[in-house]
């Protein structure tokens, strides 16, 4: 029925719902059918915000500006005409703030290796809206598929030292969907752990035998040479 008032349909104005700070946006409250002048209400967390009004039915629109977290609540609209006493309400709006993100930050739980050794490497952005794509590199060439991360959580992977060109400069990339916003991280080496050679305990095990026959043939000498002959000349 033409003159009956229709749920209204709040929708932003290009389209999208990613913002970034400071950002003006605008809403559009709509209907489809109703009995005009319609006025419209535009709430955020069931908190009046503005009202306009339509002498026919083209849409209330509302201008926003984006300027702190609280702006990214929850936003709906109501419509009130002369056929309906207590208006209808239409669906939520709610932003997406879109933060660019902060140099990703490349650490493992060691810095030494030996060869052989499973090795991990972890990457994280501390700040920038999620989700956040990594991606790790070794010297230039990209070592990961890429790994998108739906928290803020470090996107992790495991290495394998096997050879000695496993110690190049490893470095990780960050980027969300904030525009023209790619970071790098620092750059990590693995170094060679020193290792302790099997010989070294065996030399130590030889001095102390070498060590214990010097001893014992010192006093065999004694015994056998010295005391008889300290005797013999008394």
């Amino acid at each position: 029925f033409p003159g009956m008032l229709s749920n209204p349909r709040l929708v932003p104005v290009p389209g999208t719902l990613n913002v970034v700070m400071k950002q003006n946006v605008t809403v559009s409250c709509r209907i489809d059918s109703g009995s005009p002048p319609v006025r419209y209400t535009l709430f955020k967390h069931n908190q009046k915000v503005a009202t306009v009004c339509s002498t026919d039915l083209t849409p209330g629109l509302f201008k926003l500006t984006i300027s702190s977290a609280s702006d990214m609540g929850e936003y709906k609209c109501k419509a009130e005409d002369n056929s309906s006493s207590a208006g209808k309400y239409s669906n939520s709006l709610t932003f997406t703030l879109l933060e660019p993100i902060s140099k990703p930050l490349l650490s493992s739980p060691t810095s030494q290796a030996r060869k052989g050794q499973n090795v991990t490497l972890s990457c994280l952005s501390e700040n920038g809206s999620l989700p956040i794509t990594y991606i790790f590199f070794k010297e230039r060439r990209n070592i990961s598929p890429p790994m998108k991360m739906q928290k803020r959580e470090a996107a992790v992977i495991f290495l394998l030292i096997n050879s000695s060109s496993d110690f190049g400069t490893y470095k990780c990339r960050a980027e969300n969907s904030f525009r023209n916003n790619t970071k790098y991280s620092n750059s990590f080496n693995f170094t060679l752990a020193e290792e302790r050679t099997h010989s070294q305990p065996l030399i130590i095990c030889l001095g102390l035998i070498l060590l214990l026959l010097l001893i014992i043939g010192l006093a065999l000498a004694i015994h056998f040479f010295i005391i008889p002959s300290y005797k013999a000349s008394e």
